[in-house]
Parts: C-alpha cells; structure tokens; sequence
C-alpha cells in the first residue's frame, strides 16, 4: 500500500448520492425555434446542435454538415440575422431565435438573385458547400451592398469548397450585389 493511503473502513464509506439540495443534471429539455418563419418546439438532448434540429427535427435538409468542427461554414445559417455555424451551437442556444435557413432564399420558381448568380457564375461546383456560401454571403451583402473583391474574399475566407471553385463563388457574390441593388446581372 501507498504512502498517505488508508484502507477504506467497512462502514465508512461515504455515499455518492446527490445531496437534496444538489442541482438535478438537466438532459432534455423543450426547444422553439422560428425557422424561415415557422416555429418548430420538440424536447431535445440538451446535446442536440442547432444543426441536427434543423434537419432532424424541421425536416430542412439543405442546412448540410461538413466537418461538423466549425472549418467549412457548410452548415451556416443565419441567427435573428447573423451568420453562425449551427454545428457548434446548440439548439438550446437558439431556443427563441430566428433562423433562416436556405430553404428561405428562393424557390424553383423563382430563384434569389444569389442563388440566380451562383448557378450562372457556376459558383455551384458540387453544390455540398452551397448552402454555406449563400447563407454567409446573404448576411455580408445585406451589411455590405457593394463590396470589392477583396472584401467578397474575406467574407467567404470561413467557407470551403473541396471543389477549388472559388472565382466563380467571388463572381456569383459581385453580380448578386449588383442584382440586389436593383442593377442589371453582369455575366
């Protein structure tokens, strides 16, 4: 036996019961949250991300998850207006918030002016990473009307594209600007 090591006594061990006054670890808990304008509640593990309710308990699945670490902004959505990475964030975190999701942006029928200049610029390469960029992109344009190149690839620095894609991402964002602003497409 050890130096400063006592044998345990029969009879004195102490109990590994919570006291009554100790707080109760919390392991679900009821959410709300208003997605693209709808509000969605379910009970969730206090673990569950913001994320996985979108797609799991919202059933909107163009919110996709890449590295699930926070790297390549595929899962951004935007939270009462500012961009976020729902893989980091609980959806406790959110419960009350606005989130805008993709599915908001526009319909087949009639197309964002983002989306519009993603797929003439061929900013879509794979269209995993899409998501992302036009979710981080809506929220830098909508501070930032008319940005300079430079800035459009500062904006998107947080977001990857496995498909190398990057000039046609950039050229995409400073036409939608235009297109935004009410000014013809540049193609």
């Amino acid at each position: 036996m050890g130096r400063g090591v006592t044998p345990a006594r029969r009879g004195t061990r102490r109990s590994r019961q919570p006291s009554p006054s100790a707080p109760v670890p919390v392991s679900r808990q009821d959410v709300a949250v208003r997605i693209n304008g709808t509000v969605y509640q379910a009970e969730v593990d206090v673990r569950t991300t913001l994320a996985d309710f979108i797609r799991g308990h919202a059933g909107l699945t163009g919110t996709h998850l890449g590295c699930e670490h926070g790297v390549c902004g595929a899962c951004t959505v935007l939270l009462n207006g500012e961009p976020v990475r729902s893989c980091l964030m609980l959806a406790v975190q959110a419960d009350g918030a606005e989130v805008t999701t993709v599915e908001a942006l526009g319909t087949p029928e009639r197309l964002h002016p983002l989306q519009e200049a993603f797929r003439e610029h061929h900013g879509l390469q794979c269209g995993f990473c899409t998501p992302g960029f036009l979710m981080t992109a809506l929220a830098f344009l909508q501070e930032n009307p008319r940005p300079t190149t430079e800035e459009i690839r500062q904006a998107i620095a947080g977001n990857l594209c496995r498909c190398t894609g990057y000039q046609g991402i950039v050229a995409a964002i400073a036409d939608a600007a235009r297109r935004m602003r009410g000014e013809s497409g540049g193609g």
